[in-house]
């Protein structure tokens, strides 16, 4: 059971993106994820972030699947696991326009896994693969034909799901989010603005939610007090409480966001870990 970094670089110097992965490997944990959205391709991102330190696990969470071909992705993966042995993790997730997501998902890593490489042979040991998968047939493909998953904006309910639906063997990697060394408003705010981001646009959120027992009116108006609370832990015992939720649910790993960071954030979570 372990504890990384999640969050999102879009828009961040190279040199800033370089300091915080020194930062995150330095102050112990366990991985740097991020998110592949307006910003660097993922691949490229990652080597960077892998160039940066020398133990830090960095994975993508997620690099999408509308960004590149399959066989661009496995001659990536491969050749990350084969510069950087045992420190990539690919996590893979995004939507298919005008295709059923689950049958497109499971086309696209076959298309990986009989990638012709002659010349690129894969490594070993193999990157880690986990889909970013919510619902249950998402889940049942990623114990299938992926090493894990990489459920993100869920609460300890749905990892203790998840797990069950994976089964002991795979690798169950958990996104949460935190606010810690902010004022009471001002972490009110971003919370809700967090929240709301998701359950206005991303319908594969919104039915996830609806899964686990969130109503519409859990949805509507950027979210709930119920729903924030569910997603958002705020504050330094609580965003422990949580993480450790996650871990007796059954995570592997949890990856954690602060919102609203401060420079002080990550040595506080540093010292928040299980």
């Amino acid at each position: 059971m372990s504890v990384g970094i999640w969050r999102f670089f879009d828009g961040a110097p190279i040199g800033a993106v370089r300091e915080t992965a020194a930062e995150v490997e330095e102050l112990g944990f366990d991985a740097l994820w991020f998110g592949e959205y307006a910003g660097r391709d993922a691949f490229t991102q990652a080597a960077l972030l892998l160039a940066a330190t020398s133990r830090l696990t960095v994975a993508t969470g997620i690099a999408r699947f509308d960004r590149r071909a399959p066989i661009t992705a496995e001659a990536a993966t491969r050749a990350l696991g084969e510069a950087y042995p045992g420190r990539f993790t690919v996590g893979l997730g995004g939507h298919f326009a005008g295709a059923r997501p689950i049958s497109a998902m499971r086309e696209y890593l076959a298309g990986m896994d009989e990638a012709e490489l002659p010349a690129l042979p894969p490594p070993s040991p193999r990157p880690r693969r986990l889909l970013a998968a919510l619902g249950p047939r998402a889940l049942d493909l990623a114990a299938e034909r992926a090493d894990g998953a990489h459920p993100y904006f869920v609460p300890p309910e749905h990892t203790a799901l998840a797990r069950e639906r994976l089964g002991p063997g795979k690798y169950l990697a958990v996104e949460q989010a935190v606010l810690l060394d902010v004022p009471p408003e001002a972490a009110r705010e971003a919370a809700r603005e967090h929240v709301g981001l998701y359950v206005r646009q991303a319908p594969h959120h919104q039915a996830n939610l609806r899964r686990l027992g969130f109503t519409d009116a859990d949805l509507a108006d950027g979210g709930s007090d119920r729903l924030v609370e569910a997603i958002v832990a705020t504050g330094e015992q609580a965003a422990a409480t949580r993480i450790q939720a996650h871990l007796d649910a059954g995570a592997d790993h949890v990856c954690v966001q602060i919102l609203a960071r401060t420079e002080k954030s990550y040595r506080l979570l540093a010292d928040l870990r299980p």
